[in-house]
């Protein structure tokens, strides 16, 4: 057994997993957090990351690199994606990290930022649909990662990945270009909704998404919308985690969140705080996407990057 320190560090929020991973088989959590900075803050329209944006992630990783050192975690990587990956100072982010945290993050592509989403998705699926109660999803998987900045498609199976790509839509960047609006306008949101088909063309030009028998979404903007279509009376972890919405589901939480006002949105009772100005867009992404290439149902996974990251760290 060996206990290792996960940090992703996205777009929108910064996270941490520190865990114990056997030789073979399932993980078992020490320590979850997740914290909202808005690394990406203004990204799309200057290119460069702002001050205050790293100083706020610089506070959480102080509290992230403790929290590792006191759990005895024997290794800890930090991966740094979307917005570190298109700034123009991102020297500046990267010096920063260095000093916090005593290593440099990764800044990885968008190929092995995809490859590390698959890993962590897909490790669980099973022990998930058990815990539902339903049988296994059917490979090969088409895994998606809704993030800030980008959205990772990835297809594979249990022999690994067969293809990938990642576009540059994500829920704070589409917020940002488009969705000005309290709540957004029809025109605001067919504008986001432009932007996420031309990216799926992308997508369909690289990977081969009618190969897919299952879709499993993953990230925060996914299992928020599988929380509201759920139900659900607070934001709740294992009820989520392998849980199957169908695209109707799907679509009427999307014109929820696109038609509520922002007080509206916060006074949800899974929603988190962080999530309430972008998770109309992260909602329109899953929306589209299921719609454009005719998926019936998404798996939702609540097991992403982050676990996959802590997973290669410690099987190598």
């Amino acid at each position: 057994m060996t206990r290792v320190a996960a940090i992703d560090c996205g777009t929108n929020s910064i996270r941490l997993l520190v865990a114990d991973v056997p030789g073979h088989g399932a993980h078992t959590d020490v320590l979850r957090r997740m914290e909202v900075v808005r690394l990406g803050e203004g990204v799309d329209a200057t290119g460069r990351l702002a001050p205050q944006a790293i100083e706020r992630t610089r506070k959480v990783l102080a509290e992230y690199a403790a929290a590792a050192r006191e759990l005895g975690a024997t290794g800890v990587r930090m991966v740094a994606t979307s917005a570190s990956r298109d700034a123009a100072n991102r020297a500046d982010f990267e010096d920063m990290v260095l000093a916090t945290l005593g290593r440099l993050p990764d800044v990885v592509t968008g190929r092995e930022e995809a490859e590390l989403s698959f890993l962590g998705a897909t490790a669980s699926l099973d022990g998930a649909a058990a815990a539902h109660g339903a049988p296994p999803p059917r490979p090969p998987y088409l895994v998606v990662d809704i993030g800030g900045g980008s959205t990772e498609f990835v297809l594979g199976d249990a022999a690994g990945v067969r293809a990938a790509r990642s576009v540059d839509v994500g829920c704070v960047r589409l917020t940002e270009r488009h969705l000005h609006g309290d709540p957004p306008t029809a025109a605001e949101v067919e504008g986001a909704e432009r932007d996420v088909r031309a990216a799926l063309d992308a997508v369909r030009v690289e990977v081969p998404v009618a190969e897919a028998e299952s879709l499993v979404g993953l990230a925060g903007s996914v299992t928020t919308v599988a929380a509201i279509a759920l139900g659900l009376p607070a934001y709740d972890p294992e009820a989520i985690h392998g849980s199957r919405i169908p695209v109707d589901a799907v679509r009427e939480v999307a014109v929820e969140l696109l038609s509520a006002s922002r007080t509206r949105r916060a006074a949800m009772a899974v929603m988190h705080p962080g999530r309430v100005d972008v998770i109309g867009a992260g909602a329109l992404v899953l929306r589209v996407l299921m719609d454009e290439f005719e998926l019936p149902e998404v798996v939702v996974s609540e097991h992403d990057i982050l676990d996959g990251i802590a997973l290669r760290l410690a099987r190598g």
